[in-house]
């Protein structure tokens, strides 16, 4: 059985200089939001972010809906030293995130890496692959210190694998044993973080008993969790 903590409980071994990889694509609606706020009252500092995103303010917002709970919120706390994303940025010019806003006050490093190149490092990190190479980036400004090689007169990149301490995830459906359903764009990337990461911390809407789960539903197995967090 793996423990059932509350969001407090759950970020309290996370300490200052720590990498966290955090689940979601493009809005809050699969992001793990309790562990982030537990996160942002807590008193870690020097974070390292992974994620598909830096924070998107508004993403996917009707009119006059509270602001989503996401990165902004660390960001905005001076909580984070770095972060490594595929759209650190929001993708309108009239409402920017927090990391636009404070990138030039602080001391933030933004690591820049393509969609699917950061797929593969933080799948590559849980799979053992330590390094790997593709024909995306060549030439750009992001890669200028990376070594490359010729393979069939193409040119490819060398990228190294990613992992981290702990990842934040979001679940539709876990058991006890650990067991998760991802549901919609949740598949994409929360799966492949929670086999690079030493500790693996799932905010799950729903818990059931093992024999509830159907086999075949299950996009992440509960070997790879720590803890999980029923989301109210």
């Amino acid at each position: 059985m793996k423990p059932i903590v509350t969001p407090e409980e759950a970020v309290k071994e996370i300490k200052d200089g720590s990498s966290i990889m955090i689940g979601g694509f493009g809005g809050s609606g699969d992001m793990p939001t309790n562990l982030i706020l537990a996160l942002s009252n807590s008193k870690a500092k020097n974070l390292t972010i992974i994620s598909n995103t830096g924070g998107l303010p508004g993403f996917g917002l009707i009119q006059n809906q509270p602001l989503p709970v996401n990165h902004d919120i660390l960001i905005r706390n001076k909580q984070v030293s770095k972060i490594i994303s595929s759209f650190p940025v929001s993708p309108s010019p009239s409402m920017k995130n927090a990391l636009e806003e404070i990138y030039k006050e602080e001391n933030i490093i933004i690591e820049l890496i393509p969609q699917g190149t950061l797929a593969e490092k933080i799948r590559a990190g849980g799979a053992g692959i330590r390094a790997f190479y593709t024909p995306t980036g060549v030439n750009s400004f992001p890669s200028e210190k990376k070594e490359t090689r010729l393979f069939n007169n193409t040119r490819y990149l060398l990228e190294e694998w990613l992992q981290a301490d702990f990842c934040f995830i979001r679940a539709h459906k876990s058991d006890t044993l650990g067991n998760l359903i991802n549901k919609g764009t949740s598949k994409n990337f929360n799966p492949i973080m929670a086999t690079a990461s030493k500790v693996t911390i799932v905010e799950t809407d729903e818990i059931v008993n093992p024999e509830q789960l159907i086999p075949e539903q299950i996009t992440t197995p509960g070997i790879f969790v720590n803890k999980l967090v029923h989301r109210n």
